[in-house]
């Protein structure tokens, strides 16, 4: 008789199931920690706690393979309601540049958004800027111009050049904290912005962390209009990701076109070693076959379609693969005629928006990665209806329940996002 290679691997991965050390409860939050300027992660935790879904939040689809969840469309955009009048713009400029990818694209906006508008200044359009020296793009390359320009009317001033007669040289460069308030821009920006005239603007983050709070009282309606209403991918970068998407969809048929998007790239796996912290349920990121585990003792179906953000394939995610086939990367679903422009450039910033763009509208997203596109992930989700989060952990059972590992930023309902939304 012969031997079924899969059903040898099944076996050795039940065998690592029972051995698996202890058993790791679903995380609660994010721990804040300090960041450099620039926005460069610093090392997160998962930090284990059973959450419960509350008010029908999460609701399962009769019928289907495995577990997967009801779209909320209940929510509603609140700023609109809030906001009133016409954008002021002084003589003063305001510049910034993205960096560091979507992620921190979304706060930077935001934050570039709020200084302009409290300080009655004309906001320039940034230009994009790669983790590589030389690395730039101009905004429109990416994102919608004219979509930005035309959300944001009633609110701030937006051009898309600085005029000739004002130098780069001599504009003043302001760090402000991510999620700045109107009162720390009349504290610490005003009076730098009153004494030079045009200011340079550079977010920095204390922290990754996005959920509300008491402390931080209502999110400024100009705000949420940012993060949530402004920044939407140019018309060609957003037919590719579609394209992708729909392509995903194609391969799961048998699960009513639902698939799975992973954030699980390699060299952050590396980087951070997905170490246990010590703490009894704590962990810093799940590799593949945590992943694939995880998954599976939830009871989704062999036959799921799953997608990586990994950039390429690697052999270490063989093991995801042999427990989901339909497991792919980028290369696998991009449009061939594509491939050249989005893939092979020295840039990876077209990866990196159609990671989160697929990430944002899949069925379920699992972030097996800690950090800021997990937290921005989410919170754009949120705006979209889509709650479907399920932070991974090692299940010590044979199976679990997937309303148990809802992200607590969805089943406490305390990210940011629920400050905007109503």
């Amino acid at each position: 008789m012969g031997v079924d290679l899969r059903q040898v691997v099944a076996g050795i991965l039940t065998i690592t199931m029972f051995v698996m050390l202890g058993q790791m409860l679903h995380r609660d939050y994010f721990d804040s920690l300090q960041e450099k300027a620039q926005g460069d992660a610093q090392d997160i935790e998962f930090e284990g706690s059973k959450v419960s879904v509350k008010d029908g939040l999460v609701g399962t689809v009769e019928g289907s393979k495995g577990l997967w969840m009801e779209d909320n469309t209940d929510l509603n955009p609140c700023w609109p309601t809030l906001l009133s009048g016409e954008a002021v713009s002084s003589k003063g400029y305001v510049t910034f540049s993205l960096t560091n990818g979507p992620e921190y694209h979304i706060s930077q906006i935001s934050d570039a958004v709020m200084v302009a508008k409290h300080l009655g200044a004309t906001l320039v359009l940034p230009d994009i800027r790669g983790s590589k020296p030389g690395d730039e793009r101009n905004f429109e390359d990416i994102y919608d111009a004219d979509k930005l320009i035309k959300s944001l009317e009633n609110v701030v001033k937006v051009v898309k050049q600085l005029p000739e007669e004002v130098s780069l040289r001599n504009m003043a460069i302001v760090k402000v904290p991510t999620r700045v308030t109107e009162d720390y821009i009349k504290e610490h920006i005003d009076p730098i912005f009153k004494s030079k005239g045009n200011i340079r603007v550079a977010s920095y983050f204390p922290s990754v962390n996005l959920r509300k709070s008491s402390q931080d009282g209502e999110t400024d309606p100009v705000a949420c209009l940012a993060m949530f209403g402004s920044l939407e991918l140019q018309p060609e970068v957003n037919a590719v990701a579609e394209s992708m998407v729909e392509r995903l969809r194609t391969h799961s048929r048998k699960s009513g076109g639902r698939f799975i998007a992973v954030d699980l790239r390699i060299d952050i796996l590396e980087k951070k070693n997905c170490h246990t912290t010590g703490v009894v349920g704590s962990k810093t990121c799940y590799n593949a076959q945590e992943i694939a585990l995880f998954l599976r003792k939830l009871g989704f179906a062999s036959d799921t379609t799953i997608y990586l953000t990994q950039p390429r394939w690697d052999s270490s995610l063989n093991i995801l693969k042999d427990i989901f086939p339909k497991t792919f990367t980028k290369e696998a679903i991009m449009p061939a005629s594509k491939r050249s422009k989005y893939l092979e450039s020295e840039s990876s910033e077209y990866e990196n928006v159609i990671d989160f763009y697929i990430s944002s509208r899949s069925d379920v997203f699992v972030p097996a990665i800690s950090g800021l596109f997990y937290a921005n992930t989410v919170g754009k989700r949120i705006a979209l209806g889509k709650p479907q989060v399920l932070v991974p952990a090692e299940i010590s059972e044979t199976s679990g329940r997937a309303t148990d590992f809802i992200s607590p930023y969805i089943s406490k309902k305390n990210h940011l996002a629920y400050s905007c939304f109503c």
